[in-house]
Formats: structure tokens, sequence, C-alpha cells
């Protein structure tokens, strides 16, 4: 599919889209910005302030939060959930809803060729280093390494990805 709007797609005018961006039915884009040769799938979310590199392939049913950046050639898998709030309330102290006053966007940064396994979490704050996997199912709480497979819950570093000699 093109980056034109097509039935059951919601982007957003202040969305940036890149050459030749695939998306699929069910998206919603607003805020955020998209490089060139991206793949977005199907029930795909994409929060303001996202900021989505070249050749990045997002698979069906992701959430991609505000505070969000994937850097070049990142695979996300399906249902993958990031977070950008470390504490997250409903309402603020007066007990009214909470506002943007009201809290702080932690960043989250997914370096060049890093990949993502259907069903991870990841929560805010934290880098995943140059070509590092994330298994299915894994929830990370902090920083992976680059060249590394990271599983489990919380994911702890399972294996290298670079040769030794």
């Amino acid at each position: 599919m093109s980056s034109s709007q097509q039935p059951f797609q919601r982007i957003a005018p202040d969305v940036k889209l890149g050459r030749n961006v695939r998306l699929h039915g069910f998206v919603n884009l607003y805020g955020c910005e998209i490089g060139d040769d991206v793949k977005i799938g199907t029930f795909v979310e994409i929060q303001k302030g996202v900021k989505i590199g070249n050749r990045c392939k997002i698979s069906s049913h992701t959430f991609i939060c505000e505070g969000v950046t994937l850097e070049d050639e990142v695979f996300v898998g399906h249902n993958v959930t990031f977070t950008n709030d470390r504490y997250p309330r409903a309402s603020n102290e007066n007990g009214e809803l909470q506002t943007e006053a009201d809290w702080a966007c932690i960043r989250t940064l997914v370096k060049r060729g890093a990949s993502i396994g259907s069903g991870a979490t990841l929560l805010c704050g934290i880098t995943i280093g140059e070509n590092a996997m994330i298994g299915a199912g894994s929830v990370v709480t902090r920083d992976v390494p680059p060249d590394t497979v990271v599983t489990g819950n919380p994911a702890r570093v399972v294996k290298s990805l670079v040769a030794k000699c």
C-alpha cells in the first residue's frame, strides 16, 4: 500500500511520511516522523514525537508511544508495546484527570538494526543497542547491549551475536 490515505486509516496532517511508506488498514498516526521505505502493519498506533528511521518494519497490533525513537532498519514484531511513564496515573493529586503538565515523557531509543520479538514490552528510559535482539514476550526493563540477545521477564542477556576469535 502507498502512503496515500485509505479507508480506516487515521493519519493526522502533522505526520511526516518518507518515500515509499507502506501503510495497512486501521493505523493511527499523529505528530510523528516516518522515514523512507517503512512498512507499518494493521492496527498500529504511533503517537506524536515518535521518530521512525528508514527501512523499518513495524508489525500489526503494535503501540509506539510518544518519546520513542527507532533508528534505521529496526524490526518490531506483532503486538509490541512501548511505555513512556514509569508511574502512570489517571488523575493528579487534586483528583482531576492528568494533563501533560502532570507528568514527564521518558524517552526510549532503539538503535540501528535491532529486532524486537512479538509480544515484547519495553519500559521507558532504556536504549536497545545496535543489532540487539529482544525475544518474543520479553519485558525489557533496562538497557540492552549491542549485538546481544535478551529474553524473559525481566529480560536478561542469553547470548552474544558477536563471534569470538
